[in-house]
């Protein structure tokens, strides 16, 4: 159901023209001198006056219908214009406000209409005024002396009566227009940078989801070829080693399920990957200089996932029978992360496309880079995360 709460502005607009034409029903002696038809036609006026007021944010074009027929009517049977009709006025600045194309351009018509009308019926003696004008005379016989003549006179004023509230409306309509663009255009903005956010989201949880399974795949995938070394009596070895494989099959759903249920990265411990590593029988060199510092929760997370996908390109793409270096040094200004393996043949990939392209992606968020080259048959990765001095 509508709010008819809406509809009280305009019952009230129209309830104060009734009250006016009351008033000025009661106030005027003259009035008294009405056979009782003409003064059905002062109510009839006053009522359809009041109509076309309280209809002017509803249907402008009906009110603009009103304020020309009601007039046009009066000069057809001689019937009196009253004060009340300066009512009017709230119609042009309502046409101008609220009212579609056509009836906005049929209001603008109006005024060069209004005042051409005005002249012709003054110049017909058709317009009877019943409410006093003071020095109508003395202003008249002014306009002859400076050679204007009356009918520019009465075009001027009646477009100018009209045309300054037509005016203040068609302004409050531009001005109207021009917020609710501002406020489409905010609108439009949240929505793209919601929906930017949770593309951000999405990419994000693929990137942890590429992250911790890639490198539990290639855990598993060393544990796996390990295996083959083993001796055949030895029953005990292959049973530790596929534990080690439960293990890190185990730790990779514990994570994939973390990441999916909270779509947030957490933080764990970079020595933890190393060991990780170490367990599946990779061989790794690790070492750290400088003093550590504190890391925010962002940085963190960006050095783990980091560092996690080297490693899983170190084991991917590395030589099996050499070792990983892990060189981790805090400067003045930065945390570096280095990765070093021996690729064998000059032509083998250093790592995945999508991998390297997440990498820089994370470090570009915290400020950082990412620095990628061959030298020789090693392929070495170096992360930077700016960690200034406290």
């Amino acid at each position: 159901m509508r709010d008819r709460t809406w509809w009280w502005p305009d019952i009230g607009a129209a309830a104060l023209v009734l009250l006016f034409g009351a008033l000025e029903y009661m106030t005027n002696d003259w009035l008294s001198y009405f056979s009782p038809v003409r003064r059905l036609l002062f109510w009839l006026v006053v009522l359809g006056t009041a109509l076309a007021v309280g209809l002017v944010r509803r249907a402008p074009a009906v009110s603009l219908v009103l304020v020309w027929a009601i007039p046009l009517c009066q000069a057809a049977t001689g019937s009196p214009y009253i004060a009340t009709q300066i009512a009017i006025l709230a119609v042009a600045f309502g046409t101008a406000r609220w009212g579609g194309t056509v009836t906005l351009r049929a209001s603008a018509l109006s005024i060069p209409a209004a005042a051409v009308a005005a002249v012709l019926l003054v110049q017909a003696e058709a317009v009877r005024i019943n409410f006093p004008i003071p020095s109508y005379g003395l202003i008249a016989a002014t306009v002859d002396q400076l050679g204007i003549g009356w009918r520019i006179g009465v075009a001027v004023v009646m477009a100018a009566l009209i045309g300054v509230p037509w005016l203040a409306g068609l302004a409050l309509r531009i001005s109207g227009r021009a917020h609710a663009d501002l406020a489409e255009a905010a609108r439009e903005r949240a929505e793209a940078e919601e929906t930017a956010r949770i593309r951000a989201a999405q990419t994000r949880l693929a990137r942890d989801v590429h992250d911790v399974v890639g490198h539990s795949l290639a855990v598993i995938l060393t544990q796996a070829e390990a295996g083959q070394y083993l001796p055949d009596d030895d029953p005990g070895a292959l049973k530790s080693l596929l534990a080690g494989i439960a293990t890190s099959a185990r730790t990779s759903l514990r994570d994939v399920q973390e990441v999916l249920s909270t779509t947030r990265d957490t933080a764990d411990d970079m020595d933890k990957l190393i060991g990780n590593l170490r367990d599946g029988g990779r061989e790794v060199v690790s070492g750290q200089d400088g003093t550590p510092r504190v890391l925010t929760q962002e940085q963190r997370v960006t050095a783990y996932r980091v560092l996690q996908e080297m490693l899983t390109n170190a084991i991917r793409h590395g030589r099996h029978d050499s070792a990983v270096i892990v060189q981790r040094s805090w400067t003045a200004d930065s945390l570096v992360i280095e990765v070093r393996n021996a690729t064998g043949a000059p032509g083998s990939p250093p790592g995945s496309g999508s991998g390297l392209h997440g990498m820089r992606e994370r470090l570009a968020a915290v400020g950082g880079s990412l620095e990628t080259g061959r030298r020789d048959d090693v392929f070495v990765a170096v992360a930077r995360i700016p960690v200034p001095l406290p």
